[in-house]
C-alpha cells in the first residue's frame, strides 16, 4: 500500500488531535486534582482551627472548673470556721444558762437541803483536783453528826440520757476525791428546768432523787414511798 502525502498530513493532524486532547485531559486532571489538593487543605486548616477552638474551650473550662472548686474551698473553710465560732458561741451560751439556773435556785436549793434532809454544809460549784484527776459538782451538801450523809445534785437545763450515767459516775468516783467522806451515806439528785416524763421515771428507776426547777425554786419531785439508791 502507497502512504500518500493526503495520508501523512491526516495522520500528523490526528496526532497533533490526540496530543491536544492528552494535553487537555491532563490540565484538567491536573486542576481538579490542584483543586482537589486545596479542599483538602482548606479542611485540614478548618478541622486545625475546630482543634485550636475545642482545646482552647477545653482549657477554658479547666480553668473555670479550678476556679469554682478553689471559690467552693474557701466557702467551705469560711463555712467550717462559722460553725465552730457558733459551736463555741452555743457552748458558752450553755455553760452560761446552766450557771444561771444554779444561782437562781440555789437559796430554795439550800433551804430544801437543809430542812428535808438535814444538810449542815451546801456549797455549789465544787472543784477537787488530785494526782492530775479532776472532779466537779454542781452542788455538793453534807452533815456530819447522826445524819452522816452527803448529797451531789446535778443542775441541767433540759435533761437528757446521758446525765444519769454522769450523775451514776461522779457517786461512783466521789470517795476518791473526799476520803473524809467515806464513811456516810451517799445520795444522788438530778434537778431540771425540763425533762420528759419518761426520763423522770428513768431517774427515779436509778435511784436518784427528782427536783425541778421553776420561777427560781427549787421542788423535789417524787412519789410517795420513793426510796433512793445508797452509794
Amino acid at each position: 500500500m502507497v502512504t500518500t502525502p493526503d495520508d501523512v498530513w491526516a495522520l500528523l493532524h490526528e496526532l497533533v488531535a490526540a496530543q491536544k486532547e492528552a494535553q487537555k485531559k491532563a490540565q484538567e486532571e491536573a486542576e481538579r486534582r490542584s483543586q482537589e489538593a486545596e479542599r483538602w487543605s482548606q479542611e485540614a486548616e478548618r478541622r486545625s482551627q475546630e482543634a485550636e477552638r475545642r482545646s482552647q474551650e477545653t482549657e477554658r473550662r479547666s480553668q473555670e472548673t479550678a476556679r469554682l472548686f478553689q471559690e467552693a474551698a474557701r466557702e467551705r473553710r469560711k463555712t467550717d470556721k462559722q460553725i465552730k465560732e457558733l459551736g463555741k458561741q452555743i457552748g458558752g451560751l450553755g455553760e452560761k444558762f446552766g450557771s444561771f439556773t444554779e444561782g437562781l435556785a440555789l437559796p430554795s436549793m439550800e433551804r430544801l437541803l437543809h430542812e428535808r434532809f438535814g444538810m449542815e454544809v451546801v456549797s455549789p460549784s465544787v472543784r477537787v483536783t488530785k494526782e492530775g484527776r479532776h472532779l466537779e459538782l454542781d452542788v455538793l451538801a453534807y452533815a456530819n453528826g447522826p445524819v452522816n450523809a452527803a448529797y451531789v445534785v446535778e443542775v441541767k437545763s433540759h435533761l437528757r440520757e446521758e446525765a444519769i450515767t454522769q450523775l451514776r459516775d461522779l457517786l461512783r468516783r466521789f470517795r476518791e476525791f473526799f476520803p473524809e467522806h467515806r464513811d456516810k451515806r451517799l445520795y444522788g439528785i438530778l434537778a431540771a428546768v425540763d425533762l420528759t416524763p419518761a426520763l423522770r421515771e428513768r431517774v427515779l428507776r436509778e435511784g436518784f432523787y427528782v427536783a425541778r426547777i421553776q420561777d427560781q425554786v427549787f421542788t423535789l419531785d417524787v412519789p410517795d414511798g420513793f426510796q433512793p439508791r445508797v452509794y
